[in-house]
């Protein structure tokens, strides 16, 4: 009983290869697989190989990659964008949700082209995990608050029939409540309570996350730099060591 709550909770987390090196991101994949249920890919790894990394990555061991590049630009762009991750055989992506719903739609009828096992999940970001209340306000002059402008976009995502939105740990129980169960909800920023935040503002611990309903966790520098995953996954509080 306890190893199928492991495997559950593993396929629940997303690693992060934060790195440009293709190498260091395949032995990452080869040693991580076994623990974790798909790969977070970015800039830094497309920019330098290009999207032929998605298979280079599956050969590793990955087996559903989540392409984090924050669409956001024309509606038929983004719908190019999505029709080329639909051929890589992406699982999951992100786009950016103040794009609108012309773009978010475009993106949505994009994905019904494909079968349910070969469309990707579109993810919605509303405000940045880097961000946090007085850049928001003060810098970038959003009336709203933080909060309020998260639960508007993703309640937007959600009309638009994206599939889940993204968020820290901080804005789980609130986002929760506004988009109901349809939408999955993925969080990044997950760290050891005595863990450097690095960028992001807004972080948070991982059994927290999971109960105040996140469907996804995405952890990177704590699990890829970690000599022992398991270890590090059971520090998280997410396996028994």
């Amino acid at each position: 009983m306890v190893q199928e709550a492991t495997k559950t909770l593993n396929r629940q987390i997303i690693c992060a290869l934060d790195t440009p090196d293709l190498d260091e991101a395949l032995d990452v994949a080869r040693r991580l697989s076994p623990h974790v249920g798909a790969f977070k890919i970015g800039h830094a790894l497309t920019l330098a190989h290009g999207l032929d990394v998605v298979d280079r990555l599956r050969d590793a061991g990955a087996a559903r990659i989540f392409l984090d590049l924050k669409f956001h630009d024309i509606p038929n762009s983004v719908a190019i964008a999505v029709a080329e991750a639909a051929r890589r055989g992406v699982w999951m992506m992100t786009l950016h949700i103040a794009g609108g719903p012309a773009m978010l739609s475009a993106a949505v009828e994009e994905t019904c082209r494909y079968s349910e096992d070969e469309r990707p999940l579109l993810v919605g970001v509303s405000v940045l995990t880097s961000l946090d209340e007085t850049t928001l306000a003060g810098t970038l002059g959003v009336s709203r608050s933080l909060e309020d402008q998260m639960v508007s976009l993703s309640k937007l995502a959600m009309q638009c029939e994206l599939d889940g939105v993204v968020c820290s740990a901080h804005e789980i129980k609130v986002l929760r409540t506004a988009i109901g169960t349809r939408g999955v909800i993925v969080t990044p920023g997950i760290r050891f309570a005595t863990g450097d935040h690095h960028d992001q503002k807004r972080v948070g611990d991982a059994n927290t996350a999971l109960a105040d309903g996140a469907d996804y966790l995405v952890i990177g520098r704590a699990l890829t730099s970690a000599a022992d995953p398991v270890a590090t996954l059971a520090g998280l509080g997410l396996v028994s060591a």
